[in-house]
């Protein structure tokens, strides 16, 4: 396998790292180095039941089946928002934990849908194919658009499965991935939230760790319980240290393929402006939650998602920041680009990053909507498109509105899970003064705010929408007008111009110079480079192995003693509080029961919840985090002390058993 430079070698702070990165695609795997490095055999039939035993939940995380009558395993904070939803008006299930002891009482999910990737069809030359040369961005960008639509109509037409066209590799190659869906899923069991995010944001990002963070959800077809083709078998003994380990999920978004230029423009515009956002937001959630238990009820899922990106981008900001990182890439970036004697489409790419610059924070606001930070203007601005985009032939509609994932949509707008307004409405209210922070308060920000303060603005505007019951969404998304689709509609047409511009002079130039880029990148390296992460399934590995810092070495496991003995050394003060099952429950227990376990795979955010397996296919754990070193992966890996950390399966036979009297799911588990 060839690879020079920052692509294999890469240096911090004068190690040499040679390390098991990749998130592989699942029709290129990586059976040379598997071989190679662990003298593992990785057979069509592993492939197979990765494929079809792994599970994308669209809620953004990653599962598997454990079981032939459709259970689910992924992670507690994964199924939070679910678990949220479906809590009865005087119960917290999120806090308190829950058990289905038959089907008849699981609990259905209102809008989850979930994808079992069946099957993956190269579609590049028919993708290519439409960008003819010399075509200026805007032809370009809606040809590309119109095949793309043309492709995914058409194979939903023809196999009734979800059909999304994939880019990979910068627009190098197009894969059109499809999925069977299942939409009837309902919750089988959840943990107390003080088990299963023992540490909270305390121990975000760090290790050890004591984590009970899994969930168990169930698929359903037709009424009955999915029978998959094939799920995973849950291990009884776990991994031993220096143990191969391969992971199957849905890695997000990575950047290890970009350019010097856009690592910059990460660094000195993206991220400090996403920091601020987030950190805005976040003071406004723990504000608001301050309140009172309800209101903290009411925050729960939005503040632990916000807490947690705000950890991310500044992990992503030390890291671009770390001058090694970024000396690496311009390195290798001039070695390349010598090797390949063509420097111009890097050089379209830097006049690209220009280009957005101007444009960047006007598009996050108006465009992302960061300016309006609130579920039901979410909705608002779909009904008004829908109308909008509907209207037109498939091929040139906005890609989200597309008939191949039209069904999707409307499983999230038309959800009767129960919102919020008040909490709606400060969210809100901080957004629009975000937006008067960064835009003035002149032209659309005025119109937008109406001669009134943005609390003031955003009180009249959730007073006044009927969004928050699905019988009037329903009704208006055929007619009739609201206040909040009257704000949405104030403000298409500018966030419809950003986003052209940012379409047709940024990202288009990037894609048809990556394109480039990307051809080059294969006559050298083939495939022997795996793809940036792109929210589709892809497999990663690595050893079960510690490591050292600050001057102690970490074990590669926890057990269940070491969380006892963490909430008594800090006296079980929030966020090291243990629930009162467990505190009861701690003498039924083998306290030396392995509970967390760290290892050197390949995973981002988006593996939360993959199947951890050994070489037999079992599974040995879940995954649910990494450590702070491991924050840097976004951009290059290494493993040097970056880890990914997973339950351990163990750990969830012994609580099961012993503590939640929850006899017939851990024999469900392990099949006796």
């Amino acid at each position: 396998m060839k690879r020079i430079g920052f692509l294999v070698v890469m240096i911090l702070g004068g190690v040499e790292v040679r390390a098991d990165e990749g998130m592989w695609l699942l029709n290129a795997p990586p059976r040379e180095v598997l071989q190679k490095r662990h003298g593992f055999d990785l057979s069509d039939e592993f492939i197979t039941r990765a494929m079809k035993g792994s599970v994308r939940l669209n809620n953004g995380g990653s599962g598997g089946f454990v079981s032939a009558e459709g259970l689910i395993v992924t992670n507690h904070h994964v199924g939070a928002d679910l678990i949220q939803k479906v809590s009865p008006p005087d119960r917290d299930l999120l806090r308190e934990g829950f058990l289905a002891r038959t089907k008849e009482e699981e609990l259905k999910c209102p809008d989850l849908e979930i994808n079992v990737l069946q099957k993956i069809i190269d579609v590049t030359g028919e993708v290519q194919a439409a960008v003819k040369p010399g075509m200026s961005g805007v032809v370009a960008a809606a040809a590309r658009r119109a095949v793309i639509s043309k492709i995914e109509k058409e194979s939903l037409e023809r196999t009734k499965l979800r059909s999304d066209v994939v880019t990979l590799y910068q627009g190098g190659v197009y894969h059109l991935y499809l999925y069977k869906k299942y939409t009837d899923v309902r919750l089988v069991f959840a943990p107390e939230k003080d088990i299963a995010s023992f540490g909270g944001d305390v121990d975000n990002f760090e290790y050890p760790r004591f984590n009970l963070d899994v969930s168990f959800f169930r698929a359903y077809d037709d009424g009955k319980p999915v029978r998959p083709d094939h799920f995973f078998r849950w291990s009884e003994t776990g991994p031993a240290e220096n143990d191969l380990v391969i992971v199957t999920g849905h890695p997000g978004v990575t950047n290890r393929l970009d350019t010097l230029a856009q690592l910059e423009h990460r660094r000195d515009f993206t991220l400090p402006y996403l920091l601020a956002h987030a950190r805005q937001l976040e003071s406004l959630l723990i504000q608001f939650s301050a309140r009172g238990a309800a209101e903290a009820r009411m925050a729960a899922k939005d503040l632990a998602r916000i807490a947690n990106r705000r950890k991310v981008y500044a992990g992503q900001y030390a890291a671009l920041l770390d001058p090694k990182i970024l000396a690496g890439k311009d390195k290798d970036e001039k070695a390349f680009i010598e090797k390949s004697r063509d420097a111009e489409p890097w050089k379209r790419i830097a006049a690209a990053m220009k280009t957005y610059t101007p444009l960047e924070k006007r598009y996050a606001l108006l465009e992302r909507g960061d300016a309006f930070e609130s579920e039901l203007f979410v909705i608002a601005r779909h009904l008004v498109r829908m109308r909008d985009e509907l209207a037109k032939k498939n091929e040139v509609r906005l890609p989200e509105y597309s008939d191949a994932r039209l069904a999707s949509l409307r499983l999230r707008l038309f959800s009767p899970a129960p919102l919020h307004p008040e909490l709606e409405r400060v969210k809100l209210a901080g957004s629009l003064t975000f937006l008067a922070e960064h835009l003035g308060v002149g032209g659309l920000v005025g119109r937008i705010l109406d001669g009134k303060s943005p609390a003031d603005r955003a009180a009249e505007l959730i007073g006044g929408t009927k969004l928050v019951d699905v019988a009037p969404r329903q009704k208006l998304a055929e007619a009739g007008e609201d206040p909040l689709m009257a704000l949405a509609r104030l403000i298409d047409t500018e966030a419809r111009e950003v986003r052209k511009q940012f379409e047709e002079q940024v990202e288009e130039t990037i894609k048809q110079a990556q394109t480039t880029i990307a051809a080059k990148r294969f006559a050298v390296y083939g495939t022997s480079i795996a793809p940036d992460a792109t929210f589709t399934l892809r497999l990663a590995f690595g050893t079960v192995k510690g490591y050292d810092v600050d001057g102690l070495t970490l074990p590669y496991t926890t057990n269940l003693d070491g969380a006892f003995a963490k909430a008594e050394k800090l006296a079980f003060r929030e966020p090291f509080d243990l629930p009162k099952r467990w505190k009861e429950g701690k003498t039924k227990l083998s306290l030396d029961t392995p509970f967390n376990f760290a290892s050197t795979s390949d995973t981002i955010n988006g593996n939360s919840g993959s199947p951890v397996l050994n070489r037999a296919g079992e599974l040995v754990g879940v995954n649910f985090d990494r450590n702070r070193h491991g924050l840097v992966r976004n951009f290059v890996y290494t493993d040097v002390q970056a880890r990914h950390i997973s339950v351990h399966s163990l750990s969830v036979l012994e609580s099961l058993r012993k503590l939640y009297d929850a006899h017939a799911l851990a024999k469900e588990l392990v099949g006796k």
